[in-house]
């Protein structure tokens, strides 16, 4: 059984990584914020305490599997916020929905047992045909 998911919630996250010098990383607010901007697409939003909570455990997942590590203080780090690895960096770019196609690497990721785990991701990005 492969884990499904919100790829749209972790581009999200990963963007706010990435503008995030100088303030507390917050994934319960970006949850919110995302489930706002969902909303104002027409599209379903769903439970937001499960939005919240998933959001939530992606920044644990995220941290903990490299794609993020604490922002260094000379680059605006607090001790409660993060910069983008270049693990993170990667799948920041193939998810990223502002690029053309992004769907078929997304696909792609779906396809996999876990696509986060760490081993996977580095194969399934090193594929240069889903980048």
């Amino acid at each position: 059984m492969s884990i499904a998911y919100d790829w749209d919630l972790i581009e999200r996250l990963l963007h706010e990584v990435q503008n995030g010098a100088g303030h507390s990383f917050t994934p319960r607010p970006y949850a919110e914020q995302h489930a706002a901007a969902l909303a104002a697409k027409g599209e379903p939003v769903g439970d937001l305490d499960h939005l919240k909570t998933r959001a939530c455990e992606y920044e644990k997942l995220l941290f903990e599997r490299g794609y993020i590590e604490s922002r260094p203080e000379e680059d605006g780090g607090n001790g409660e916020n993060f910069v983008l690895t270049e693990r993170g960096s990667r799948l920041m770019s193939l998810i990223d929905s502002s690029i053309p196609g992004f769907e078929h690497p997304r696909q792609v990721l779906d396809e996999q047992e876990d696509a986060l785990d760490e081993i996977t991701f580095e194969q399934v990005s090193a594929k240069a045909q889903i980048a």
